[in-house]
């Protein structure tokens, strides 16, 4: 099975880059991870967050094949421990040979043509975290679930 983290723009600041990279490279020995990124849209003043969110919608749905099993980060999602997320992934790696496509929106999250393709949604927290920020917490987040899946001693409760 492959995981895909699916970004919309890129990740500027360099502390971040730094601590998803060290996250990346380490997951390399668990699972195959491919981070895509879609560009940032131009021009946005001129568009309202409805129409921001219809042009990156369009950009998210033509990087998702039908049979991958879609996955957004999303605030109204299922929220779950460190364990749980585990858990979770491994049932997944279990009960289907999709590919897990995780998915972070735009500023104003997602159109409703994506939450009609996705198959999950997820939360890392009710709070709210930067996009930036978000992407590091979830490539920390799936390599402690691999631990965690292997018995390994990241992972402390």
């Amino acid at each position: 099975m492959k995981i895909t983290f699916l970004t919309v723009g890129k990740t500027e600041d360099a502390y971040l880059k730094e601590g998803i990279e060290k996250y990346v490279k380490r997951l390399k020995h668990y699972t195959k991870l491919e981070l895509a990124e879609i560009p940032e849209l131009k021009n946005t003043k001129a568009l309202s967050p409805e129409q921001q969110k219809a042009k990156e919608a369009e950009l998210i749905l033509k990087k998702i094949t039908p049979l991958d099993f879609v996955i957004l980060m999303d605030e109204k999602g299922s929220e779950y421990t460190s364990t749980q997320f585990a858990a979770y992934i491994n049932k997944k790696e279990v009960t289907t040979s999709a590919n897990l496509v995780f998915i972070i929106g735009g500023p104003y999250g997602f159109d409703n043509s994506v939450y009609q393709r996705a198959n999950d949604k997820i939360s890392l927290s009710r709070m709210t975290f930067s996009h930036q920020m978000v992407r590091l917490f979830f490539v920390e987040q799936l390599y402690r679930a691999y631990t965690i899946m292997k018995g390994e001693p990241y992972h402390h409760e």
